[in-house]
């Protein structure tokens, strides 16, 4: 899990918190401070899970650049004998 995702998630909440004790004081200020914490921490959220999806897919692609150049081996070996 990526850094990004865990600090999003924990500023999404703070955010939430904040904007709600805002609410229930009725203050104006906490509460626009906390909304905009909570957008903050799901945008670094999401960029967060960009950053896995990519790792994820780079891990993919190495993965069966392995297995072709494992096969490519395999046939040669083959060949050969």
């Amino acid at each position: 899990m990526d850094k990004d995702r865990m600090k999003g998630k924990m500023d999404e909440i703070a955010g939430r918190a904040k904007r709600q004790v805002g609410e229930w004081t009725g203050d104006a200020k906490t509460q626009g401070e906390g909304a905009a914490e909570e957008v903050k921490g799901k945008v670094q959220n999401a960029w967060g899970n960009v950053k896995d999806s990519v790792r994820g897919a780079k891990h993919d692609v190495e993965r069966e650049a392995d297995k072709e150049n494992r096969d490519i081996e395999d046939d040669r070996e083959r060949d050969i004998a």
